[in-house]
């Protein structure tokens, strides 16, 4: 370790009494909170060269100022780092042919034509303006890539380049009409004046001349005020497709920032708030051989104007429920999706997310054919799905009547076929488990899939025909396998951790039952020294018989009547439960700590967390605070009940959507929960944005019923127990807003067993170790304070 990086480590270990002595095996709060110093820089964005022998990552063995990128062979050695040099001439990424010999690559804003076999380069482009979004067409002879807005091809075979599209902003120049005034004594002087009227006519016939003479040109089409986005070309580049985005005017934030390097405050500029006005999409297409542009109709989409349950609850009594809007629901599109002959899939999703449909789009018409309509009276989203915005997991089969994609039809995200011309559907996969991710084999007769079918806490590798048939397991490391394919598929990088094993890189060949060999070893002796526990993953029954997941952390001598804490992971939709290094990972490192003090801690994956199906993330709809709230409590009931801690000394803390759950908890159920600690809060979500929280509560004038529950601003009343809020200031995602709104209502309500800690450079992931350590030793002494 550099001396200078070692620095900072010291003196965090030193800002607590708890100082680590390697004899004794003990942990301080300094220490863990130094975290990437401490635990070692773990290996990140792996790929893979195209030696398809060379694996490369980010990574910072040494300690350095900042990571670097490194390499290492399948063929043995130590992991190399890269040369300046060799990073100027890498061309990693792009996009391959089909036969894999050669690929595009982006570099510094220019784009290059790779020979794999020989590792040449040959420059496309060389200019000052950014080339971007490059794809092969015309049977891999050609090169599509995008502008400055517009469309180009580059002839491979020639070098020649041609311009597809003429997009240009604003409006189309108005011809000047002359007044009657002008008119008449124009008219005038042709009747009185023979030489200007021939010369009139000479200049007429030139301009016709001309014309005839011009090279033909893409058809210009001026956007106006909307902003052009998403523009893409069928394989054969006959049709253009884009989208037009009219952008609403929404008032947004401002976060002030009160310690910038320029000694004055700054504003920094946030998001607008949940319920703003959104932008409008259009959908078009420029058909090149016929010159001619034409949008999309989502008006022909079935069930695009029905309006979401939840509404019935404000249409009581005599005023009737009526199930259609008057108008078309708005919506976003995502893709298109082309098959090498010509077909075109097209991902569209209401803006209220309440409906996702994948459509075949007929390009000469723009006509669009149903495949799949997925109708989500919470919200649409899972594992290849997504919330909001994407096309997910979505594409054509070798026979191009087919296509694939993932759906929760089920109540899990599973992989399904359908047929184009008889509409038929198969599911290719089920059960109660999810599909994470998915594609296609370059000879697109397998999947490549990641699931959770070995259980909800493990990630595997997996190959699936195209026809279906059983999953066939190829990782086989009990935890998390990230997997990053070579490009002749033959191989697998794996970055692969364990509960308390930090990531490391592995290969092996990707086939069932091959070794797989590690290649990194990242953590620091310090870290080494300690003897992390693997937490026991246990199930407990909620109130409402369902069956709840968490990670226990315990004592090595636990004491009945001893005092516990429950933790609630952030987010609302992740997963903390499982047998891979967390990215909670000070905290995984802070329970040793609390269960070296004497306390039990209980990690929950409650109702809303990730993993577990539709049911289990939509069971807070319209309710934040509700079930995910109860399965707190009910946490805390068991750990009282199994494990005999005292129901008087139980604490809980969390960040971020946790900060929020550990407001909700002090404030509703205070006979629960005797004191607790509310990072980054969520304090009314009326404040948050649009995206995530529309999913889940609406928005707040079409849904107060759901806010108004929802929001702990509107419970603070019910605090009884110790509090303690801690906010960093320059918060652009849950606002320092949020928790000075609720301060000043704790001082209306005359509230006193409260405290307030604010970190003035912080953002809503704390960067600094003195910040993390500052943090969690007042929750530290929050819970000694209050709990024993």
């Amino acid at each position: 370790m550099h001396q200078k990086a070692y620095l900072p480590f010291l003196l965090g270990c030193l800002l607590t009494s708890q100082f680590l002595f390697a004899q004794k095996l003990s942990l301080s709060i300094g220490q863990i909170m130094q975290g990437d110093r401490f635990v070692g820089f773990l290996p990140e964005n792996v790929f893979w060269g195209d030696d398809n022998q060379t694996i490369y990552f980010s990574w910072n063995p040494g300690m350095d100022t900042l990571r670097s990128l490194y390499k290492v062979s399948i063929s043995g050695g130590e992991p190399q780092k890269v040369s300046a040099a060799e990073q100027r001439a890498l061309l990693s990424g792009g996009t391959y042919t089909r036969d894999v010999s050669r690929k595009i690559t982006e570099r510094n804003g220019d784009l290059f034509l790779v020979d794999v076999a020989s590792n040449s380069a040959r420059a496309i482009t060389q200019t000052l303006d950014r080339e971007s979004g490059a794809s092969f067409a015309d049977g891999d002879t050609k090169v599509v890539f995008s502008r400055n807005n517009n469309l180009f091809v580059w002839n491979i075979l020639d070098g020649s380049t041609s311009q597809l599209t003429d997009f240009r902003s604003g409006a189309a120049p108005a011809e000047k009409k002359p007044t009657p005034q002008e008119a008449w004594l124009t008219e005038q002087q042709l009747d009185l004046f023979e030489v200007l009227e021939w010369r009139k006519g000479q200049r007429e016939a030139r301009e016709k001349q001309n014309k005839l003479l011009e090279p033909d040109r893409p058809k210009t089409y001026y956007t106006g005020t909307k902003q052009l986005t998403g523009l893409d070309a069928s394989p054969d580049l006959r049709f253009i497709t884009f989208q037009l985005i009219k952008r609403a005017e929404s008032k947004r934030t401002d976060v002030p920032d009160y310690v910038a390097e320029s000694g004055f405050t700054a504003n920094l500029p946030s998001r607008p708030k949940v319920g703003s006005p959104m932008d409008s999409q259009e959908f078009g297409i420029y058909d090149t051989e016929r010159d001619t542009f034409y949008f999309v109709d989502p008006k022909t989409l079935p069930g695009i104007s029905d309006k979401p349950e939840f509404l019935k609850d404000y249409h009581k009594g005599p005023e009737a429920f009526k199930p259609l809007y008057d108008k078309p629901r708005e919506v976003n599109y995502a893709g298109p999706v082309f098959s090498e002959d010509g077909r075109a899939l097209l991902v569209i999703r209401s803006q209220d997310n309440k409906d996702r449909w994948i459509v075949s789009l007929d390009l000469p018409t723009g006509a669009m054919r149903l495949i799949d309509r997925q109708r989500d009276e919470a919200w649409v989203g899972g594992p290849g799905i997504g919330w909001s915005g994407g096309a997910g997991n979505v594409g054509f089969l070798m026979d191009t009547r087919k296509v694939w994609y993932q759906s929760e039809e089920t109540g899990y995200s599973h992989l399904y076929v359908a047929d184009l011309e008889t509409g038929e559907k198969k599911a290719l996969t089920e059960g109660k488990f999810e599909i994470l991710s998915a594609r296609l084999s370059r000879d697109r007769q397998y999947f490549f899939l990641t699931a959770n079918a070995e259980g909800p806490h493990e990630r595997h590798f997996y190959r699936l025909s195209v026809h279906g048939g059983p999953l066939e397991k190829i990782t086989s490391m009990a935890g998390s396998n990230e997997v990053s394919v070579s490009p002749d598929e033959k191989y697998l990088a794996i970055r692969y951790s364990y509960s308390n094993k930090p990531w490391e890189v592995y290969w092996m060949e990707n086939r069932p039952g091959a070794p797989a060999t590690q290649l990194t070893r990242s953590t620091t002796p310090e870290f080494n020294r300690y003897p992390w526990s693997d937490p026991q993953i246990v199930w407990f029954k909620a109130r409402d018989g369902v069956m709840v997941p968490a990670r226990l952390y315990r004592p090595a001598k636990p004491k009945k009547g001893g005092p516990a804490v429950i933790f609630v992971h952030g987010a609302g939709y992740t997963q903390n439960v499982h047998k891979w290094w967390a990215s909670y990972f000070r905290e995984f490192m802070f329970h040793h700590f609390l269960a070296d003090n004497g306390y039990t801690v209980l990690d929950i994956d409650y109702r809303a967390s990730e993993g577990y199906g539709r049911e289990w993330r939509t069971a807070i709809y319209r309710h934040m605070g509700g079930k995910d709230l109860d399965d707190q409590v009910d946490g805390a009931r068991y750990l009282v009940s199994q494990y005999g801690v005292d129901a008087k000394k139980v604490g809980i803390y969390g960040g971020s959507y946790g900060g929020f759950m550990t407001l909700m908890a002090l404030f509703n159920a205070p006979e629960t929960f005797r004191s607790g600690a509310a990072l980054r809060s969520v304090t009314d979500w009326a404040h948050y944005n649009h995206g995530y929280t529309a999913n889940i509560l609406n928005t707040p004038v079409e849904d107060s019923i759901a806010y108004q529950r929802s929001s702990p601003i509107n419970f603070a009343e019910g605090l009884k127990g110790d509090l303690l809020l801690l906010h960093g200031m320059v918060d652009v995602n849950v606002h320092f807003q949020d928790v000075v709104r609720l301060s000043q209502r704790l001082i209306e309500l005359k509230k006193e067993r409260w405290e307030f800690a604010v970190f003035p450079m912080e953002d809503h992931g704390f960067i600094e170790p003195s910040s993390w350590t500052d943090e969690y030793r007042r929750i530290f002494e929050l819970f000694e304070r209050t709990l024993k």
